[in-house]
């Protein structure tokens, strides 16, 4: 009993250490005082604010366009990647390969961000949306490939042999079979990838130029001259549609997980 007590405490601790702290900035979005660490009552002035705000707006729409785009590429790559890496146990520079993968995961940012401003400059890119998407995807790809990776290893090939014996293609097997199945995890590959280039501030900050402003960036340079409610009002919005990114994806897991189960049942009672 004294155990479980203090374990849900730390728990208890732990979930107010992180949470407070952001509902504590919810709450203060709906502030009417412009001091935002005094309260003046609800209002909603800050959104509508924050609507006409036209540099929060641009970067807003520049995050959303490089996150959407860069997820999408990550996921290809990191996917392909995770196919190359359980498939093909043994290929010419299959070590190598691995830890060219796996490298971004510990690597710090500013060296990530560094290394990619040092390409750009030398192969005479000039910076802007497509070096912030290219960079981007550069350090999504492996979390995609780390997590369709772990599906893949509990996979069950049998499937896939028996559509190729029956005279299915590779290509077609791949996605009649294999993706369908994997597709829980390219989905969760994908959303994890959208994320990080949503909040990411340090690899942008290095590979950005004119017009391509991020939002992180928009607000840390506002931040620097004060906290106003506007900020609170838009990292309120992002909160949202993180966590309903979140419910949606825990969501289509579970029915995902639920139809397998039921599908294994209808086959064993088919054997039957």
């Amino acid at each position: 009993m004294k155990s479980s007590r203090f374990d849900a405490t730390v728990l208890t601790l732990c979930f107010a250490f992180l949470y407070i702290p952001i509902i504590i900035l919810v709450v203060y979005s709906f502030n009417a005082s412009k001091l935002v660490t005094v309260w003046g009552g609800f209002s909603l002035q800050w959104y509508r604010t924050m609507w006409s705000n036209e540099g929060l707006m641009d970067a807003a729409w520049v995050t959303a366009r490089v996150g959407v785009l860069s997820a999408t590429l990550g996921t290809v790559l990191g996917t392909l990647a995770a196919l190359s890496l359980v498939r093909f146990q043994k290929f010419p520079g299959r070590m190598l390969f691995s830890g060219m993968i796996y490298a971004p995961l510990v690597m710090p940012e500013v060296i990530t961000g560094l290394s990619m401003l040092l390409l750009f400059v030398a192969l005479n890119i000039d910076r802007g949306f497509w070096t912030v998407t290219i960079a981007h995807t550069t350090f999504t790809m492996c979390y995609v490939a780390i997590v369709v990776q772990s599906r893949l290893m509990t996979f069950d090939r049998s499937l896939e042999e028996a559509a190729l014996d029956l005279g299915c293609p590779p290509v077609r097997t791949f996605f009649k079979i294999t993706l369908p199945l994997i597709l829980p995890a390219v989905i969760a590959g994908w959303m994890l990838a959208f994320t990080l280039s949503l909040d990411d501030l340090v690899i942008a900050s290095f590979n950005t130029g004119p017009g391509a402003t991020t939002l992180p960036i928009k607000i840390y340079s506002q931040v620097r001259l004060g906290v106003t409610p506007e900020i609170n009002a838009i990292c309120t919005i992002l909160i949202g549609f993180v966590t309903i990114g979140v419910i949606l994806a825990s969501i289509s897991t579970k029915r995902t997980e639920l139809r397998r189960i039921r599908d294994e049942h209808v086959a064993l009672r088919g054997t039957t």
